[in-house]
């Protein structure tokens, strides 16, 4: 929102939400019923394109954000290195408001405006006036009025909103307020309607003139240096017409300079060229892909997760995940990713994040949760975990944590396997085990007189029932294959403490792996369930409280996180991932992996040392009054 929002500034259906798609609803069914209806020359198929071509419209703007932020994460190239937050994120979630007024707009025009009704496919004169209109009126004016835009007046009123976004993605391109679009509408209508009016307008000039306005928007805000020098070195005059990507976000940076749409030669004319604009072209150019200390190693989860992606839909991506209704209507891409997985993947940059001196990243194995429990791709997961392990090593990594299904005992004995193939590696590798068990154990009040375990044996429910029974905490335990194991390990005195039994009155469960949903029913009502594991349990029960899996709230210093990690709330990261960033910034330089584990009461006071905060859990207390 602008710093002192004018009249306009609002879209006129703001309080429909995601139902605003439906005022296109009328025309798409009229212009429908009409090609079905219609033959031959009566058709208008200008008309029947409208709505077709605007979902066009918004498939290459999310292609558009998909890319950069794909490349930006891997830094290479990158104009702009300044943090990315929700903030953003959550205003620019309305890009397909400038879509659907464009819609509304053409379908009045064809009522309106006889001439504006069958429009031929092709002519060649209306695309050359489309472009000399373009290069000149449009091109002068915009330039004009964006300087008249920054003016206190307007630019508090306005066109502030757009320059929120100083870190720039594709789609901020068209992230202003209505009065500012109806302003560009205007102008861009130059072109259309004098084509119009002189019956030399084409469905090609149409579609074609929106198509480069597109382009232009989306690599200008991409914050990727993308022309090669190349090109200008042998068309020295096209740096006249044609802007670059780090040419507007000095715009973004400077504010005072460089106002042209997409032609600069207005901004040489008038001498508002920004003076750093050539050498921050080529320090663009020149930037090579970032070098992180600590990469956090995971994977994708169900087939929608792909949607769940930084780079996938980024509203999506902004909030925990979950499944939303419009996924099944995009069951086709879907398939065809979940498909493509099981064929062809390799690695890749989710996101880069900075913390302190610390440059962290998040690679991903495309790979689904099913894929990870099925015993016949075992060998190629670990082939794919290795391999991201001596990428790492080659790229200079002090830590990898494993994240999600990559640490499974199953699969590789908790990481453990390729510590002993690989005794020489530097970089070190961490499954976060310590810190889970941390976390569990101060979420849970001192005065806890019991508490029930819930599934199978591992390193971390082991390390978790040794230190309550210190507490003098009685640990219940339902499985007599669990209850042999710990007290096999557990020391005499505190035996005592581990119970075997079906039948007891704890509302606090902690909640292992292989939990069965009869073992969850069997909780008496206003039970609190503590996760143990990387994956959350499934919510069987609406009279008991969930907590979410092992995490904490990032310090606000943590820079450019802008999605959540899966179905964690937002600023929060898991304590796998965390667990990585500890001991990157500690220098500890030990691996965590199989059954060792490292210091408990160590980790802990790192993470509160350095601005990582646990949840705050006041229904605990609740639970056990």
């Amino acid at each position: 929102m602008a710093t002192n929002p004018g009249i306009l500034t609002n879209w006129p259906w703001k309080p429909l939400g995601n139902f605003k798609w439906l005022l296109l609803a009328p025309w798409a069914a009229h212009s429908t019923y009409d090609m079905i209806m219609k033959e031959g020359n009566e058709r208008d198929l200008g008309y029947v394109l409208i709505f077709p071509y605007m979902l066009v419209r918004m498939l290459h703007d999310q292609i558009w954000i998909s890319f950069s932020r794909y490349q930006t994460s891997k830094g290479k190239n990158k104009v702009v290195s300044r943090s990315l937050d929700f903030e953003q994120v959550d205003r620019e979630t309305n890009w397909d408001d400038q879509i659907i007024f464009n819609a509304l707009l053409f379908y009045i025009g064809i009522m309106v405006i006889p001439e504006a009704s069958k429009l031929p496919f092709w002519r060649i004169d209306g695309v050359i006036i489309t472009s000399l209109l373009h290069a000149g009126p449009v091109e002068f004016l915009y330039y004009w009025l964006h300087r008249a835009l920054h003016h206190h007046f307007l630019y508090s009123r306005y066109h502030s909103h757009h320059h929120s976004s100083i870190v720039t993605e594709p789609i901020t391109s068209v992230i202003h307020p209505f009065a500012e679009h109806i302003a560009y509408f205007t102008l861009f209508a130059i072109p259309l309607y004098t084509t119009v009016i002189t019956r030399t307008a084409s469905i090609v000039s149409f579609a074609g003139y929106l198509a480069y306005v597109d382009f232009m928007n989306n690599l200008g805000h991409c914050n990727l240096e993308l022309i090669p020098n190349s090109l200008f070195s042998f068309f020295p005059f096209l740096k006249y017409f044609m802007y670059t990507p780090s040419f507007h976000s000095l715009h973004h940076t400077q504010f005072r300079t460089n106002y042209s749409l997409f032609m600069p030669i207005y901004d040489y004319i008038y001498g508002t060229v920004d003076k750093s604009t050539e050498i921050t072209y080529e320090t663009s150019l020149k930037r090579t892909e970032t070098s992180p200390d600590v990469v956090h190693l995971t994977h994708l989860t169900t087939p929608h997760s792909i949607y769940h992606l930084r780079f996938g839909f980024a509203s999506v991506a902004s909030k925990p995940q979950t499944s939303k209704w419009y996924f099944f209507f995009m069951w086709p891409l879907t398939l065809w990713s979940s498909l493509m997985t099981c064929f062809y993947g390799r690695t890749f940059v989710l996101e880069s994040n900075k913390f302190q001196n610390l440059t962290t990243q998040s690679w991903v194995i495309p790979r689904f949760f099913v894929q990870y429990i099925s015993k016949c791709h075992r060998k190629q997961l670990n082939k794919l975990i290795e391999e991201a392990i001596l990428k790492a090593e080659l790229s200079g990594v002090k830590v990898l944590s494993l994240g999600l299904l990559n640490q499974a005992k199953e699969l590789n004995k908790c990481g453990e396997i390729y510590i002993q193939r690989y005794p020489q590696l530097k970089v070190k590798i961490v499954d976060g085990s310590s810190l889970v068990v941390a976390i569990v154990l101060h979420g849970i009040p001192k005065q806890t007189a019991e508490v029930v375990l819930c599934g199978s044996y591992t390193k971390v429910s082991h390390a978790i029932a040794t230190a309550l029974c210190q507490r003098n905490t009685k640990v219940i335990t339902m499985c007599k294959d669990s209850f042999e194991n710990h007290q096999l390990r557990m020391s005499p005195d505190l035996k005592r403490n581990l119970v075997h039994s079906i039948s007891h009155t704890a509302k606090i469960w902690l909640v292992g792996q292989n939990w069965k949903e009869d073992q969850q029913m069997k909780a008496p009502k206003g039970s609190l369930f503590i996760p143990l594991t990387q994956f959350p349990p499934k919510k069987w029960r609406e009279d008991c409280y969930y907590l979410t899996t092992p995490s904490m709230i990032t310090p606000s210093s943590f820079e450019n996180l802008h999605s959540c990690e899966n179905w964690l709330p937002r600023r929060v990261l898991s304590a796998w991932r965390i667990a990585g960033i500890l001991h990157g910034l500690k220098d500890w330089n030990v691996n965590e992996c199989g059954q060792v584990m490292f210091s408990v009461d160590k980790i802990w006071q790192a993470s509160l040392e350095l601005g990582f905060q646990p949840h705050k859990i006041p229904s605990i207390e609740t639970l056990i009054n």
